[in-house]
């Protein structure tokens, strides 16, 4: 069980890119696990460039600029058709509850049981936003952090 924004899914930031030295590798690994997001890259992407070229092989990294839409999208229609996974939009609590199983509560105290349970603390969580001298609690335009 997912609880998030179902318009959220693979809401990309605004440099929509999908690789390079450090990300690349986590784009890797999720590959190597039958992962979905450089599938979703292959169909959205508009640039695809290695980078670091100039440079010595080691530190050769492939690098996709994707469409926003395009991607998220694609990232919609592949979790939407994972089996035994269903989407809410909410907010959980920070509770996990372990008896008959494992669980989760959300904002409106009601308990869901699973078998297993994801915790994503999302991308901005305690979020802080420099600019200059001046420090602002935030995250992406239009999306909230996560202060636990």
């Amino acid at each position: 069980m997912l609880t998030m924004d179902p318009n959220k899914i693979g809401q990309m930031s605004c440099n929509p890119a999908v690789g390079g030295i450090a990300k690349g590798q986590v784009v890797r690994e999720i590959d190597a696990l039958g992962g979905e997001m450089g599938k979703a890259t292959d169909e959205a992407g508009i640039q695809f460039r290695l980078l670091n070229r100039g440079k010595g092989p080691a530190v050769w990294s492939p690098r996709a600029q994707c469409d926003r839409v395009m991607y998220r999208e694609a990232m919609t229609r592949r979790v939407l058709a994972q089996k035994n996974l269903q989407v809410l939009l909410g907010k959980v609590w920070i509770s996990l509850w372990i008896k008959l199983g494992i669980g989760v509560v959300d904002q409106n105290g009601v308990h869901y049981r699973s078998r297993a349970v994801i915790l994503g603390t999302g991308t901005f969580l305690k979020g802080l936003l420099h600019c200059g001298m001046d420090h602002v609690v935030g995250g992406r335009r239009g999306n909230r952090p996560r202060n636990i």
